[in-house]
């Protein structure tokens, strides 16, 4: 499913227009992208949490030079799920 895809869907289901539906679900990504940024962590009852994940120093090999590399910590975004979004999932999903 793309953003596309999403805007239409919510658009269908609520009766609002698609610009309305798209500058709405624009503003919650950016909403979200700037929080994080910041630092705050992000979250959604019942959905899910969109967090900063902290990954540590570490040594990586490059295999075309044969040598070996530091890799920076760093912060990642990540989205971890509700466990009711889980569980919805997980006992409904279909296999196509």
């Amino acid at each position: 499913m793309t953003k596309a895809d999403i805007v239409t869907e919510i658009a269908d289901q609520t009766g609002i227009e698609k610009v309305a539906v798209q500058a709405t679900v624009e503003a919650f990504m950016n909403s979200v992208k700037n929080s994080l940024i910041k630092g705050d962590n992000v979250y959604l009852r019942g959905f899910g949490s969109f967090i900063i994940k902290e990954r540590a120093e570490k040594t990586g090999r490059n295999i075309s030079r044969n040598e070996s590399i530091i890799i920076p910590a760093h912060n990642i975004p990540a989205f971890k799920p509700a466990k009711t979004f889980v569980e919805e999932v997980k006992d409904n999903v279909v296999v196509k």
